[in-house]
């Protein structure tokens, strides 16, 4: 796989989604929590979401459960949660792994292309990656980065293209 459009995830209602629907837009894909001390950022995920849309964005969320059991209901409760507390509109896929053996093929990927700090391993919940509109990874974001901090990325990643 050579772009962010060659792969498929599972949506959070259960729907095989080709991330090729998502060509021409620049893309944050970020792991995510319900329980966990990051989990306050799906406000500022939805506040970029909405601000950017129109210009381009997505925000694409991916329950993982790998550190400190802070993900642990199914797709239902997750849904639920997002939609309750944070009024989340971004697009939510299925719960998957983004480290190990079992890692989801696009986090394999996404690992592969832009190393963190210690390496190419998730370090926790929240770590964010933007893809830009030709489905390459420009940057990733450790988890103690905020939302509102990845605006000018975004807007120049947005004007790029």
């Amino acid at each position: 796989m050579s772009s962010f459009y060659d792969f498929s995830a599972r949506s959070i209602d259960g729907e095989e989604t080709r991330l090729s629907e998502f060509k021409g837009k620049a893309v944050l894909v970020v792991n995510t929590a319900s329980k966990c001390g990051f989990t306050p950022q799906y406000e500022g995920l939805e506040k970029l979401y909405e601000e950017f849309r129109d210009q381009g964005l997505v925000v694409l969320g991916f329950p993982c459960d790998q550190f400190g059991h802070q993900e642990p209901g199914d797709e239902a409760e997750i849904r639920e949660f997002c939609s309750l507390t944070y009024d989340v509109e971004f697009p939510m896929f299925a719960k998957i792994d983004v480290n190990g053996a079992d890692a989801h093929p696009l986090y394999k990927w996404l690992r592969a292309k832009k190393h963190g700090l210690f390496g190419s391993r998730i370090k926790w919940n929240f770590t964010k990656f933007l893809v830009d509109r030709d489905g390459e990874v420009v940057k990733r974001y450790g988890s103690i980065t905020k939302p509102d901090k990845l605006t000018g990325d975004i807007t120049k990643v947005l004007a790029e293209g």
